[in-house]
């Protein structure tokens, strides 16, 4: 029986039971308040939709902790559990197998399909599911009495003077600010992680050998120099800049001062659709398009300057993953960033002021270059320092079309590898958190957590001061 309990689809299940709770708790509080009559009900201080919001907030909220609880601990009950049943070899294996093997476990309790010859194993996940079985059980039963004790106290409350409505806007107030307390929470839980992970890292690497060392050869953990990981990053990130700076301030600038309406109307979600592509998708362009075009232009340059005489060796490396291939791509899919933003604030722009210069004679041009720019310059620099976060931040594009290879070039024909891609080639596969190589991961995450942050910081303060001036 409790192997069959342990395939419950638990979470469908749990959700379907706090819905039908909470929409009968609704239902008997509201008609017990509509109950009230005569004298009573000109003495009632609320609407009887606010005794039922009542009844079922008391009756939905420990069922749902109790639901919260059980994500939360409800494998690592059942692991823990199993663990202490399991024979004494078992236990003396070390933690990181003894994980994978109860991972195994797991698997084949959920696909419920392991045909092995193996008893023991079959017998372990035959147990994995009676104790799951069990525990799933035994959070139905208490989300149940939890939500029956709420719900008998809510009722007893429900009198013609209850000030209901006042307790349903305070349970409101309470839920919006977990969730912003859960924001800040988790932002507090990132860095944490990021910092003592980092810091059991430089135990063992010197701060300013990582910070400043020219040579990183991190799979072998033998040397951790990130210098040629930040080059490659802000490389790219510059050459992303390049393009889509002007490209998206100009297009700003089009479509606020010159364009119709109508333009308007098409140009503008046409050029905000590129933020909505999967960058897996910019990088397959990267990859397959823009990477092999760049490499047969490096090498038609090369080709031509050698027969020239100008040069006696290759100028350009041209390889077929490269800085410039990766920037280029980026740079398209950062255009939106500032285009949007650039034109948003453009247009913020008091029109007195345009009327103000056209009355003094300035031509359009004129109006645009010397008035609209210069008051809307601080948000202008606030969209760009986004975007620049952005670029940096961007993991899929370098990953598929910028290369591994970490090193100092000046070559944008070259293959240069970031952040981003020795964070992801760090932590893929199987890997053990204890060693330097994969410590270093998080002292990388840091980093550009540390560079992101100071660019969005900054764009924030920038805004605030435009905000101060011509709101």
């Amino acid at each position: 029986m409790f192997q069959q309990l342990g395939h419950l689809p638990m979470g469908w299940l749990m959700l379907a039971l706090l819905a039908m709770l909470a929409s009968g708790a609704f239902f008997v509080g509201r008609v017990q308040a509509e109950q009230f009559s005569g004298a009573a009900a000109s003495r009632m201080h609320s609407r009887p939709n606010y005794h039922g919001y009542f009844v079922a907030m008391w009756t939905f909220v420990p069922a749902l902790v109790v639901t919260l609880g059980y994500g939360l601990l409800g494998e690592g009950i059942v692991r823990s559990q199993l663990v202490n049943e399991l024979p004494a070899n078992f236990r003396e294996m070390p933690g990181v197998e003894l994980g994978v093997y109860l991972d195994a476990v797991s698997r084949a309790a959920v696909q419920n399909a392991y045909t092995g010859a193996d008893r023991v194993f079959s017998a372990i996940t035959n147990r994995y599911l009676e104790i799951q079985g069990v525990v799933k059980l035994s959070a139905i039963a208490l989300a149940l009495l939890c939500a029956t004790v709420g719900f008998v106290l809510a009722r007893r409350r429900i009198v013609p003077g209850f000030r209901a409505r006042n307790r349903v806007e305070s349970g409101i107030e309470l839920m919006l600010f977990l969730c912003a307390a859960i924001a800040i929470a988790t932002t507090v839980g990132i860095i944490a992680s990021l910092l003592y992970e980092s810091l059991r890292f430089f135990a063992e690497i010197p701060f300013w050998d990582f910070l400043f060392g020219t040579r990183w050869n991190a799979q072998t953990s033998a040397e951790f120099g990130a210098l040629p990981l930040f080059f490659g990053t802000f490389m790219i990130a510059l050459i992303a800049m390049l393009i889509a700076a002007p490209v998206g301030l100009f297009a700003a600038i089009y479509l606020s001062e010159y364009a119709g309406p109508k333009v308007r109307s098409w140009v503008k979600p046409v050029l905000e659709i590129l933020a909505g592509i999967p960058t897996v998708v910019y990088g397959f362009f990267a990859l397959l398009v823009v990477a092999p075009s760049i490499r047969s232009l490096a090498v038609w340059i090369n080709t031509t300057l050698m027969s020239s005489g100008l040069t006696s060796e290759p100028l350009l490396a041209a390889q077929p993953t490269s800085a410039l291939a990766a920037g280029l791509v980026m740079g398209i899919m950062v255009i939106p960033f500032v285009s949007s933003l650039s034109d948003d604030v453009i247009n913020a722009v008091p029109q007195t002021l345009r009327d103000a210069a056209y009355a003094m004679g300035a031509t359009k041009s004129e109006t645009v270059k010397h008035v609209v720019l210069p008051a809307a310059l601080p948000g202008i620099i606030a969209s760009l320092l986004l975007a620049v976060s952005r670029a940096i931040g961007e993991t899929m594009i370098v990953v598929m079309a910028a290369g591994q290879r970490a090193r100092i070039s000046a070559d944008p024909t070259a293959d240069l590898t970031t952040i981003t891609v020795q964070i992801v080639a760090l932590l893929t596969g199987e890997t053990e958190f204890d060693s330097p190589k994969t410590l270093s991961a998080f002292a990388l995450g840091l980093v550009l957590f540390a560079v992101t942050l100071v660019f969005n910081l900054i764009a924030l303060r920038v805004v605030q001061k435009y905000r101060e001036k011509y709101d």
